[in-house]
């Protein structure tokens, strides 16, 4: 379960557990947590979760949201991000996110949808069109690997055709399925 651990000058004061969608944070009483400090903004900002990912968002407050010291509007929040409200600090923890220590991108490199990219945050991602050639990429403890699902022609990863078992894939490696190229970017 992600939570917040609110600290002021090194002393940690609460951990508050983000078990809604939405997590209000501001000086006033009726916000899920309240800072009281006239250096925070009655309704200062919002968290929130959208599955694993939690985003920050400033509601518009006089002396702004920073995060890892960069003032924000609304900003994706990754396991161990400071977010700092006056002088408060606020410490993001996400280990599920944490668990996610690879992480790789499909870049499409041709066809209608060239310049896409993909992230690949789910165990199982689906690559293809049904009917005509299916791909699924699995994400595993080393890393990904592309698997050919159906469809006559097997995906092309660069230049050899597969076959019946899965390829493990490395950065840049090169992707045909279907006519359209891709690109593997681990980072």
């Amino acid at each position: 379960m992600p939570k917040m651990i609110i600290s002021l000058d090194g002393v940690v004061l609460k951990e508050v557990e983000l078990t809604k969608d939405r997590t209000s944070l501001g000086r006033r009483p009726y916000n899920d947590i309240v800072i009281d400090n006239m250096a925070v903004s009655g309704e200062h900002a919002v968290l929130q979760m959208s599955g694993l990912e939690g985003y920050i968002e400033d509601l518009n407050s006089t002396n702004g949201t920073y995060v890892n010291g960069k003032t924000v509007k609304k900003q994706q929040l990754h396991h161990q991000d400071t977010i700092e409200i006056g002088k408060y600090r606020i410490q993001y923890v996400n280990e599920a996110l944490q668990a996610q220590i690879v992480n790789g991108t499909i870049k499409v490199l041709s066809g209608p949808v060239a310049g896409r990219e993909m992230a690949l945050v789910k165990p199982v991602t689906t690559l293809g069109k049904t009917g005509v050639s299916v791909a699924t990429i699995t994400r595993t403890h080393q890393g990904f690997e592309i698997a050919h699902v159906e469809g006559d022609s097997a995906p092309v990863v660069n230049g050899a055709p597969m076959g019946s078992a899965a390829v493990a894939l490395g950065h840049g490696d090169l992707i045909e399925l279907a006519g359209t190229q891709m690109q593997f970017v681990q980072a």
